[in-house]
């Protein structure tokens, strides 16, 4: 049930590490990042703004014009115009970081931010819902599979969580990738993330194991991308209580005839603890890792689900 704890890149917007680069030469220190994630990933810091030339200080930028389709100019120099410097900057690394398993993006930034940044319109005011930075969307349009994230959402467990498992996830495929991607690896990589996706999409948890099984036919390097596009998108929806319960209900059940009835009871009790919020999820995973050391199960053991991320991050105690 252990994760492997390979070395894993993770891309960052650099004043999230403390880097004064902002436009006032200031930063945004996120210590979640700098303290916490960064006893485990290797973060590859970049200011999209300063990789184009823009100077630190410097006259802030903003986004203008139809939201889904901005353009990047000075705040009070509307002539200056890094639209297309800061796209193919965004192109580029998506490019030449090939070996990161996830991006976290400065929020609200009109090169970083994912969504809600303020586009402005001819009235001086921005429009509703707001678009996206456009070093982000290039990097988004170029690698639509790779796990992204603000760091604003990650103060949200729910969102924290589903971000590092699907980082995880992905590290993993990139490692089956370098080694030499084969059908019955795919297969395994299928069967050890089946609980993770029944607990976030049920639907494509079903379709995705249809599509695995008459696979077959179709070749490998034709099946994988697509399959994995699917998985990604799947893993992106975060689960819910009654999602988590279903599974640790799936998971006792390989534990009936190995457990006393006393022993059933508190897991059952545990299990509904946690479903009308009681306790966080990690007691009855607790519990039930707790009777799989017991009683091992092979199966059980290659899931994905009892620990989709290193336990000190201590990511399910919250949920």
């Amino acid at each position: 049930m252990a994760v492997t704890l390979d070395t894993i890149k993770i891309g960052i917007s650099a004043c999230l590490l403390g880097q004064s680069v902002r436009y006032n030469g200031g930063h945004k220190e996120s210590r979640l990042c700098s303290e916490v994630l960064a006893r485990h990933f290797e973060f590859v810091a970049l200011c999209p703004e300063q990789a184009i030339g823009l100077p630190t200080p410097r006259e802030p930028i903003r986004l203008i014009g139809d939201p889904s389709n901005p353009q990047a100019v000075g705040s009070v120099h509307p002539e200056l115009n890094v639209t297309d410097a800061l796209t193919a900057f965004g192109e580029q690394t998506a490019e030449q970081l090939d070996d990161i398993c996830g991006y976290i993006l400065m929020q609200k930034s009109p090169s970083c931010g994912m969504g809600r940044v303020k586009v402005y319109q001819d009235n001086g005011q921005p429009a509703a819902g707001g678009g996206r930075g456009l070093f982000a969307a290039a990097l988004m349009r170029a690698r639509p599979d790779l796990p992204v994230e603000e760091d604003g959402r990650l103060n949200d467990p729910v969102l924290r969580e589903n971000f590092i498992t699907r980082v995880f996830a992905y590290a993993e495929w990139q490692r089956l990738q370098r080694a030499g991607l084969t059908r019955g690896a795919l297969i395994t990589f299928h069967e050890r993330y089946k609980y993770q996706l029944m607990a976030t999409c049920r639907e494509q948890y079903r379709q995705l194991g249809r599509e695995v099984a008459q696979s077959a036919g179709i070749p490998l390097e034709e099946f994988a991308p697509r399959y994995f596009s699917q998985l990604m998108a799947a893993l992106k929806q975060p689960a819910s209580r009654g999602s988590h319960s279903n599974v640790l209900q799936h998971l006792s059940g390989y534990l009936k005839r190995a457990l006393s009835s006393p022993e059933k009871q508190e897991l059952q009790h545990l299990i509904e603890q946690y479903r009308t919020g009681i306790v966080p999820l990690v007691v009855p995973i607790t519990m039930i890792k707790h009777h799989f050391r017991r009683h091992p199960d092979r199966y059980i053991d290659h899931q994905a689900y009892l620990q989709p991320h290193p336990e000190d991050l201590s990511l399910r105690n919250a949920l």
